[in-house]
Protein backbone atom coordinates (compact mmCIF):
# COMPACT_ATOMS: atom_id res chain seq x y z
CA UNK A 1 0.00 0.00 0.00
CA UNK A 2 1.82 3.51 -1.22
CA UNK A 3 2.10 6.38 1.45
CA UNK A 4 -0.02 8.58 2.49
CA UNK A 5 0.64 11.93 1.19
CA UNK A 6 -0.03 15.05 3.81
CA UNK A 7 -1.06 18.65 2.99
CA UNK A 8 0.57 20.74 5.48
CA UNK A 9 -1.45 23.11 4.41
CA UNK A 10 -4.38 21.91 6.10
CA UNK A 11 -6.77 21.41 3.33
CA UNK A 12 -7.60 18.97 0.22
CA UNK A 13 -8.26 21.38 -2.20
CA UNK A 14 -8.44 25.56 -2.61
CA UNK A 15 -11.65 26.37 -1.09
CA UNK A 16 -14.78 26.75 -3.50
CA UNK A 17 -16.73 29.38 -1.69
CA UNK A 18 -16.53 32.81 -3.14
CA UNK A 19 -14.83 35.48 -1.36
CA UNK A 20 -15.65 38.88 0.15
CA UNK A 21 -14.67 41.20 2.63
CA UNK A 22 -17.32 41.53 5.48
CA UNK A 23 -19.36 44.90 5.35
CA UNK A 24 -17.61 47.35 6.67
CA UNK A 25 -18.61 50.71 8.31
CA UNK A 26 -17.28 54.37 7.74
CA UNK A 27 -15.69 54.34 10.96
CA UNK A 28 -15.45 52.46 14.44
CA UNK A 29 -17.01 54.67 16.27
CA UNK A 30 -18.65 52.39 18.96
CA UNK A 31 -17.18 49.22 17.65
CA UNK A 32 -16.23 46.87 20.01
CA UNK A 33 -12.73 45.29 19.26
CA UNK A 34 -11.76 41.75 19.50
CA UNK A 35 -7.57 40.97 19.23
CA UNK A 36 -6.30 37.80 18.44
CA UNK A 37 -2.56 36.85 19.33
CA UNK A 38 -0.44 33.88 18.42
CA UNK A 39 2.01 33.68 21.13
CA UNK A 40 4.88 35.31 19.44
CA UNK A 41 6.91 37.22 21.14
CA UNK A 42 5.64 40.80 21.68
CA UNK A 43 2.45 39.52 19.37
CA UNK A 44 0.45 40.33 22.68
CA UNK A 45 1.87 43.81 23.88
CA UNK A 46 1.89 44.80 19.95
CA UNK A 47 -2.10 44.16 19.84
CA UNK A 48 -2.89 45.59 23.34
CA UNK A 49 -1.11 48.51 21.54
CA UNK A 50 -3.14 48.55 18.43
CA UNK A 51 -6.23 47.76 20.51
CA UNK A 52 -5.56 51.01 22.76
CA UNK A 53 -5.33 53.24 20.25
CA UNK A 54 -8.08 52.08 18.52
CA UNK A 55 -10.46 53.38 21.37
CA UNK A 56 -7.79 56.28 22.16
CA UNK A 57 -7.32 57.26 18.85
CA UNK A 58 -10.32 56.20 16.43
CA UNK A 59 -13.80 56.09 18.20
CA UNK A 60 -13.58 52.29 19.05
CA UNK A 61 -15.78 52.05 22.26
CA UNK A 62 -13.53 49.43 23.54
CA UNK A 63 -11.50 45.60 23.28
CA UNK A 64 -14.21 43.44 24.52
CA UNK A 65 -12.00 40.33 23.62
CA UNK A 66 -8.46 39.56 23.99
CA UNK A 67 -7.66 35.46 23.34
CA UNK A 68 -4.02 33.63 22.71
CA UNK A 69 -4.23 31.43 20.18
CA UNK A 70 -3.94 27.51 21.04
CA UNK A 71 -1.17 26.92 18.47
CA UNK A 72 0.78 29.87 16.43
CA UNK A 73 0.83 27.80 13.06
CA UNK A 74 -3.01 26.70 13.09
CA UNK A 75 -5.75 28.53 11.87
CA UNK A 76 -8.60 29.72 14.16
CA UNK A 77 -11.31 26.74 15.07
CA UNK A 78 -14.48 27.76 13.95
CA UNK A 79 -15.59 27.67 17.38
CA UNK A 80 -13.39 30.49 18.08
CA UNK A 81 -14.45 32.24 15.18
CA UNK A 82 -17.78 31.97 16.72
CA UNK A 83 -16.86 33.60 19.94
CA UNK A 84 -15.46 36.64 18.28
CA UNK A 85 -18.52 36.90 16.20
CA UNK A 86 -20.95 36.94 18.95
CA UNK A 87 -18.59 39.59 20.84
CA UNK A 88 -16.93 41.97 18.56
CA UNK A 89 -17.59 43.83 15.52
CA UNK A 90 -14.15 44.06 14.06
CA UNK A 91 -11.00 42.11 14.88
CA UNK A 92 -7.20 42.36 14.78
CA UNK A 93 -4.51 39.57 14.42
CA UNK A 94 -1.54 38.35 14.50
CA UNK A 95 1.77 39.04 14.67
CA UNK A 96 2.34 36.75 12.26
CA UNK A 97 6.48 36.79 12.68
CA UNK A 98 7.38 33.36 10.97
CA UNK A 99 6.40 31.64 8.12
CA UNK A 100 3.68 29.55 9.66
CA UNK A 101 2.06 32.07 12.09
CA UNK A 102 2.05 34.38 8.97
CA UNK A 103 0.10 31.79 6.97
CA UNK A 104 -2.18 30.98 9.54
CA UNK A 105 -2.97 35.00 10.54
CA UNK A 106 -3.98 34.98 6.77
CA UNK A 107 -6.17 31.91 7.14
CA UNK A 108 -7.59 33.42 10.20
CA UNK A 109 -8.35 36.87 8.57
CA UNK A 110 -10.38 34.91 6.22
CA UNK A 111 -12.59 33.27 7.95
CA UNK A 112 -13.33 36.16 10.32
CA UNK A 113 -14.16 38.11 7.00
CA UNK A 114 -16.65 34.95 6.10
CA UNK A 115 -18.16 35.17 9.49
CA UNK A 116 -18.81 38.70 9.02
CA UNK A 117 -16.08 40.76 10.73
CA UNK A 118 -14.01 42.96 9.40
CA UNK A 119 -10.23 41.89 10.31
CA UNK A 120 -6.52 43.21 10.39
CA UNK A 121 -4.36 40.63 9.87
CA UNK A 122 -0.63 42.08 11.00
CA UNK A 123 2.21 40.39 9.22
CA UNK A 124 6.41 40.80 9.10
CA UNK A 125 6.70 42.06 5.86
CA UNK A 126 9.36 38.94 5.24
CA UNK A 127 6.73 36.32 5.42
CA UNK A 128 4.13 37.78 2.79
CA UNK A 129 4.87 34.91 0.46
CA UNK A 130 3.63 32.41 3.08
CA UNK A 131 0.45 34.63 3.61
CA UNK A 132 -0.44 35.41 0.36
CA UNK A 133 0.07 31.72 0.02
CA UNK A 134 -2.50 30.77 2.54
CA UNK A 135 -4.85 33.01 1.84
CA UNK A 136 -5.26 32.37 -1.98
CA UNK A 137 -5.66 28.85 -0.87
CA UNK A 138 -8.53 29.33 1.62
CA UNK A 139 -10.13 31.44 -1.47
CA UNK A 140 -8.81 34.60 -1.29
CA UNK A 141 -6.37 35.62 -3.36
CA UNK A 142 -5.24 38.84 -3.18
CA UNK A 143 -6.49 39.23 0.52
CA UNK A 144 -5.05 42.79 2.14
CA UNK A 145 -3.35 42.56 4.89
CA UNK A 146 -1.03 44.80 6.85
CA UNK A 147 2.76 44.31 7.47
CA UNK A 148 5.17 45.88 9.87
CA UNK A 149 9.24 45.15 9.24
CA UNK A 150 10.72 42.21 9.95
CA UNK A 151 11.48 40.91 13.08
CA UNK A 152 8.86 41.68 15.98
CA UNK A 153 10.13 39.29 18.36
CA UNK A 154 13.42 40.75 19.09
CA UNK A 155 12.13 44.32 19.69
CA UNK A 156 12.23 46.01 22.98
CA UNK A 157 8.20 47.16 24.32
CA UNK A 158 8.91 50.91 23.61
CA UNK A 159 10.18 49.21 19.91
CA UNK A 160 6.64 47.28 20.13
CA UNK A 161 4.86 50.56 21.00
CA UNK A 162 6.28 52.94 18.79
CA UNK A 163 5.40 50.56 15.51
CA UNK A 164 2.06 49.36 16.82
CA UNK A 165 1.77 53.54 16.88
CA UNK A 166 3.12 53.33 12.95
CA UNK A 167 0.23 50.58 11.72
CA UNK A 168 -2.96 51.66 13.77
CA UNK A 169 -4.24 54.34 11.08
CA UNK A 170 -3.71 51.62 8.48
CA UNK A 171 -5.53 49.45 10.79
CA UNK A 172 -8.61 51.70 11.40
CA UNK A 173 -8.47 51.56 7.09
CA UNK A 174 -8.24 48.29 7.08
CA UNK A 175 -11.64 47.55 9.22
CA UNK A 176 -13.38 50.03 7.90
CA UNK A 177 -15.14 51.36 4.35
Amino acid sequence: MPNAILDPTGGASAVAVPFALAQRKPDLAGARVGLLENTKQNAALFLEQVGALLVGEHGAAAVTLMRTKKAFALPASDELVAEYARACDVVVTGVGDCGSCSAAAAADGVAFERAGLPTAVICSDAFVATADAMAALRGAPGYRYLTTPHPVAILTPDQVRERAAQLAGAVAELLTA
